[in-house]
């Protein structure tokens, strides 16, 4: 599970004038422009009745027909397409009487040209390169699939100094573009001591669960002396996680912290007055948890 974990008086050389020579490179949307996803209603008030159960995702008809001629042309036979939000099998296909049907994720209505194309060649022919290309493509964007596993506890957002909901609100809206679409509550109060029974020298205060889509943000941050900015970069840290999956190396070892995560972390308004913060704050915030 990624987390933001500092101890205190962490160096991290990063300079202020690199900021401004860092690559703005536009994030995925977490769901297909051609797609609407129904937001959990414990984080987003929406004033429209949607009906209970599933599907929770609408679809532009148009950009799921454009597909689908795509697909029938290719195959040479009728292909009967639906578009879903599953968060398991993101391609699933069977002929049968003549007629292919088609169950694919939405991710698919805004893919490249190539993916799509890919993605034709895959269903109408079984092609293996062509399955390596979707299968790629799929992990890239492994983000906006909804989560494995809904998180059915409460969620709880006003601090009695903080309201990180309205913090990640408005990161949402000024760093992501409005297309995070991740639970955020604050977390549980954890032990103070460690299993030898020795105080705790370091502290996760933000965390990300990718199967929840669940950003936890440690309570001990919602102190009078904690200033908003320095929470809002915790909560933006783990926004991050959301939005840019960890690298896979060979051995099996992940990089929860490729290098374009660290660019759009210097992106961060305050990022350098946050770590400032932490290295002169973070013995009390130590000492204040629990």
């Amino acid at each position: 599970m990624p987390g933001l974990i500092v101890f205190p008086f962490a160096q991290r050389p990063v300079g202020r004038d690199s900021r401004a020579r860092l690559p703005v490179r536009p994030l995925a949307p977490r769901v297909a422009p051609a797609a609407v996803r129904v937001p959990d209603p414990r984080q987003v008030h929406v004033e429209i009745p949607f009906p209970a159960g599933h599907p929770q995702i609408f679809v532009h008809e148009g950009a799921r027909q454009l597909l689908e001629r795509k697909l029938t042309v290719a195959a040479g036979k009728p292909v009967f397409l639906s578009i879903n939000d599953n968060c398991r099998s993101m391609i699933a296909f069977a002929e049968r009487d003549g007629i292919v049907r088609a169950r694919l994720h939405h991710m698919f209505l805004d893919a490249p040209k190539a993916v799509q194309l890919a993605l034709v060649c895959y269903i109408a022919k079984g092609d293996r390169e062509a399955s390596c290309v979707v299968g790629r493509y799929i992990e890239r964007n492994s983000h906006r699939i909804r989560a494995a596993r809904p998180f059915l506890l409460p969620i709880t957002t006003q601090g009695a100094h903080h309201d990180i909901l309205s913090i990640f609100s408005a990161l949402n809206d000024k760093y992501f573009g409005g297309t995070v679409d991740a639970l955020i509550t604050w977390g549980r109060l954890g032990s103070r001591r460690n299993s030898e029974g020795t105080g705790r020298r370091s502290i996760k205060l933000g965390s990300y669960s990718a199967v929840e889509r669940l950003i936890r943000i440690h309570p001990t941050l919602d102190r009078l002396w904690v200033p908003r900015y320095f929470v809002s970069y915790v909560v933006y840290h783990e926004m991050l996680h959301h939005v840019i999956p960890a690298v896979e190396q060979r051995g099996g070892r992940r990089i929860l912290h490729p290098p374009h995560f660290m660019e759009r972390e210097a992106l961060f308004r305050d990022y350098e007055r946050a770590l400032a913060w932490e290295r002169a704050h973070m013995h009390r915030v130590l000492r204040a948890r629990g």
